[in-house]
C-alpha cells in the first residue's frame, strides 16, 4: 500500500463513533445497569435532551434495541426497557454457567501467575465494593472478574462467546448484587484457590456451584417483588 493510500486508511480507522452508535451504547448502559428500569416507558424526547441530540439518533437506536431484545415497541403506546421473563432468564444462566464452569476448568490448567494476581486484585476490588454497599461497583468487579477467569481459559473462541453475553449478565446480576453480598465474593476467593492449585475438577465444581446460587437468588428476589 502506498503511503498516500496508508494515511487515507488510517483517517477513517480514527473517525470519532457516528452519533447513533453513542446515542446506542448511551441507552443500553442506562439500561443494563438499570438506571432505566424494566418495563419503564421510554420517551424520545426525554432522552433526547438528557443525552443532549437530536430524536432521529435516539429513534434509530430504539429500533437498534428492540431488534435485540433490550426495547420493547408496543404501537399506539410506545417504548418500554424489555421486562425479561423467568424463562428468557433461565436460558441466559444456563448458558452462562455452560460457558463459565468450562472457562473455570481450563483456567485451572492455563492460568499464568499474573492472570491469578489478577483475579485475586478482582476480589479485593469487589469486597470493598459490597462492603461500601456500592452496587454499580459491585456489578463491574464482578464482570471483570468473571471475563478475566475466561481470559484465564486460554480459549479465545470461549472468551468471545461469553463477551457476548456480557452485558445481558450484567443486566440480571444487578438486581442479586446486594443481596449476594459478601457471599459472592468468599465463592470468588475459594474459586481463585482452586485456580492457584490447578484443581480442575474443583474449579468446574466450584464455578457450577457459583452460577446455581446467582440463578436461584435471581428467581427468589423476581418471585419477592411480584409478590409485593
Amino acid at each position: 500500500m502506498s503511503p498516500q493510500g496508508l494515511n487515507a486508511a488510517t483517517s477513517r480507522v480514527q473517525r470519532p463513533v457516528p452519533l447513533r452508535e453513542a446515542v446506542y451504547e448511551a441507552i443500553l448502559d442506562l439500561i443494563t445497569t438499570r438506571t432505566l428500569s424494566p418495563g419503564q416507558h421510554l420517551v424520545e424526547t426525554e432522552l433526547a435532551q438528557t443525552l443532549g441530540v437530536s430524536r432521529q439518533p435516539v429513534r434509530e437506536a430504539m429500533q437498534r434495541l428492540s431488534n435485540e431484545g433490550w426495547v420493547d415497541l408496543r404501537p399506539g403506546y410506545g417504548a418500554f426497557v424489555h421486562t425479561p421473563t423467568e424463562s428468557e432468564a433461565d436460558q441466559l444462566l444456563a448458558v452462562r454457567s455452560l460457558l463459565e464452569t468450562d472457562s473455570a476448568r481450563l483456567a485451572a490448567e492455563h492460568a499464568t501467575p499474573e492472570q491469578i494476581a489478577r483475579l485475586r486484585e478482582l476480589v479485593a476490588v469487589g469486597r470493598a465494593a459490597a462492603e461500601r454497599a456500592d452496587t454499580d461497583a459491585v456489578v463491574e468487579a464482578n464482570a471483570d472478574f468473571h471475563r478475566a477467569v475466561t481470559e484465564a481459559s486460554g480459549n479465545r473462541v470461549l472468551a468471545e462467546l461469553a463477551g457476548q453475553v456480557d452485558r445481558r449478565v450484567r443486566w440480571y446480576y444487578a438486581p442479586v448484587a446486594r443481596i449476594r453480598g459478601a457471599a459472592s465474593w468468599d465463592e470468588h476467593e475459594n474459586l481463585v484457590d482452586a485456580i492457584e492449585a490447578r484443581d480442575a475438577d474443583t474449579a468446574l465444581r466450584l464455578m457450577g456451584e457459583h452460577t446455581e446460587r446467582t440463578r436461584r437468588t435471581y428467581h427468589e428476589e423476581v418471585d419477592q417483588v411480584r409478590g409485593a
